[in-house]
């Protein structure tokens, strides 16, 4: 419940819990006390894949080691009603689509399932997908995580629903992608590739339409999968050998230069809406047939031009010799200035429903607080904080006498002095106090991080103020109060949607609390 069980009792790649959105969340560290943010900014479609294009959450995407129980859970134990793999289970890495169901993570998942003959040791498979995780990006269906229980080893990556580009081009008789969508769609994968590249990742694995998904604003997204090698050896290419990079077939390796080739045969699915050969595709050009091997569902609807440019880099791409193929950066360069349409949202072109993820609607207060919190009214959560005193700190502490006489006498006057500044709106000094009351460590109060809390937000410090609330909760997961003050820390870091559901998460604990009889 809230954020304090995700972030602060879990080990770092254990994280999977998060209470924050996927538009804006912090990362906190408490042995450091570092917070960083990353902003939704909007992005054109022809920025070049820069570093404004990186995934700009990512508490709900954070890294981490699932347990088999979890991702068994998910897919109702990986029932074959839960396969998305194109090939079924006939394939020779099943894909699962899975329903994450923990107590702050009601998402969709995709689930990659390889047998233990092809990650035979465990350490290697997950340090290769810690390596594939740690890429974060808007082109990308980020890994998630990973899982590796006895003979299974599987990756957990973000949920597209609508659908590989092949799916849209090779099997959907009745609906096409318009022109503008395959350029977008080709741009988007260029970008995902040079951004991969850039982090030292420039090998994809069988690169091919069924590794384009659309996400649910219908944007396209490579497959983090194909990041990571099918298996311990690399044997990457299960497509057909038509398809394969030459070099491939001579030396059984993949390299930058196999990527662009690979990316060269998307290109040719985009123009023509069928999976041509790529030998029989460069003949046809050298021949000047461009306008024969055009997708005849565009009905014409397409610049002869623009397809020429695309038909020209394809033909790059699949060059034999792998060094004169173009690299990750030239396909930007060439397919940034061929896009149009800039203002219409991919899924309009795509023909799908659009994506709304307006921010919770707030439940009616239930409690003074909830109604000062839900208020942003620092001067009313003071008087009440002031108002219940110590009240909810009962049963957070037992101590020896050895430690009551020895250590609680200055301890207690820290406190003392802390509620006396906090009383008389002495915020920095109640700081100061309080500081020293939670620095000696013999008594943990959660009332003390509360107020403490509040102080840094009266002294314009949301950062501090959200660290320390989420301190309270850990100390007393039960507490209400500790998740109102996230919420009024998380408004105050202009995190609007997750300040919401905080606030609503707290007046349904308060409620739980008040039918068992007990005050908040």
């Amino acid at each position: 419940m809230g954020c304090c069980e995700s972030v602060f009792l879990r080990k770092p790649d254990s994280v999977h819990k998060s209470g924050y959105s996927n538009h804006q969340t912090h990362h906190l560290n408490i042995n450091n006390t570092r917070v960083n943010q990353t902003n939704n900014a909007p992005s054109s479609p022809s920025n070049g894949g820069k570093d404004s294009l990186a995934v700009r959450n990512s508490a709900s995407h954070d890294f981490c080691e699932f347990s088999l129980a979890e991702l068994k859970a998910a897919t109702n134990n990986f029932s074959s009603d839960f396969i998305v793999s194109e090939t079924g289970e006939k394939a020779a890495n099943v894909v699962y689509k899975g329903h994450l169901q923990n107590d702050n993570n009601h998402r969709w998942i995709a689930i990659k399932k390889f047998t233990k003959m092809a990650w035979p040791e465990p350490k290697q498979f997950a340090d290769e997908a810690r390596g594939v995780g740690k890429l974060r990006h808007e082109r990308v269906a980020n890994l998630i995580g990973y899982c590796c229980d006895g003979d299974e080893r599987l990756l957990v990556a973000e949920y597209m629903p609508n659908d590989t580009l092949a799916k849209h081009l090779f099997h959907w008789e009745n609906q096409t992608i318009e022109w503008a969508m395959r350029l977008r769609t080709a741009l988007y994968m260029a970008e995902a590739l040079n951004y991969c590249s850039s982090k030292g990742r420039p090998l994809y694995h069988d690169l091919n339409a069924y590794r384009v998904l659309f996400d649910e604003n219908g944007d396209p997204r490579l497959s983090c999968f194909g990041l990571m090698k099918n298996s311990r050896d690399g044997k990457s290419y299960s497509t057909n050998l038509a398809y394969t990079p030459p070099e491939y077939l001579r030396n059984g390796r993949v390299t930058p230069e196999s990527v662009i080739f690979s990316f060269g045969t998307v290109l040719l699915d985009l123009l023509s809406g069928k999976h041509i050969p790529p030998s029989h595709a460069l003949d046809m050009i050298r021949g000047k047939n461009i306008l024969l091997l055009m997708d005849s569902h565009l009905e014409g609807n397409f610049s002869t031009k623009e397809a020429t440019v695309v038909f020209d880099l394809a033909s790059q791409c699949l060059q034999y010799e792998p060094r004169e193929r173009p690299k990750t950066k030239d396909l930007i360069t060439t397919l940034s200035p061929l896009q149009n349409k800039l203002d219409v949202p991919s899924c309009v072109m795509l023909g799908i429903p659009k994506h709304e993820e307006g921010p919770s609607t707030p439940q009616q207060p239930s409690s003074p607080m909830g109604d000062a919190c839900s208020r942003m009214d620092l001067t009313a959560i003071h008087q009440i904080l002031v108002m219940t005193h110590y009240k909810d700190d009962e049963g957070t502490n037992e101590l020896s006498f050895q430690e009551w006489t020895q250590q609680m006498r200055d301890m207690l006057e820290a406190r003392k002095r802390g509620d006396v500044a906090f009383r008389d709106k002495d915020f920095k000094t109640a700081i100061d106090c309080y500081s020293q009351f939670i620095d000696v460590g013999t008594m943990v109060s959660p009332t003390v991080y509360a107020r403490r809390s509040l102080c840094h937000l009266l002294c314009d410090q949301p950062d501090a103020a959200l660290r320390d609330a989420m301190q309270a909760q850990c100390v007393n997961p039960d507490w209400p109060t500790a998740l109102y003050m996230q919420a009024v820390a998380l408004a105050k870091l202009d995190m609007q949607k997750d300040a919401t559901d905080m606030l609503n998460e707290a007046m349904v604990l308060e409620e739980k609390r008040q039918r068992g009889g007990r005050g908040s």
